[in-house]
């Protein structure tokens, strides 16, 4: 689960991470879209480079 705001500087970033998902796997460039959504900071942006989807692999142990 991607945090609801930045580590860092706490702006809301949890909204943008579908649409970030979506169109990186499309092919697009990560960059591009990060841009295009708005996350200029490089703290906002090192969330979305460095994150994971785990809740997929733990969900069947719980």
């Amino acid at each position: 689960m991607i945090p609801v705001r930045c580590f860092t500087c706490g702006k809301v970033i949890s909204s943008n991470w579908e649409e970030f998902k979506k169109r990186t796997s499309e092919g697009e460039d990560s960059a591009t879209v990060m841009d295009d959504l708005g996350l200029s900071r490089y703290c906002c942006r090192r969330i979305f480079l460095a994150h994971v989807e785990l809740v997929d692999v733990v969900a069947p142990y719980q």
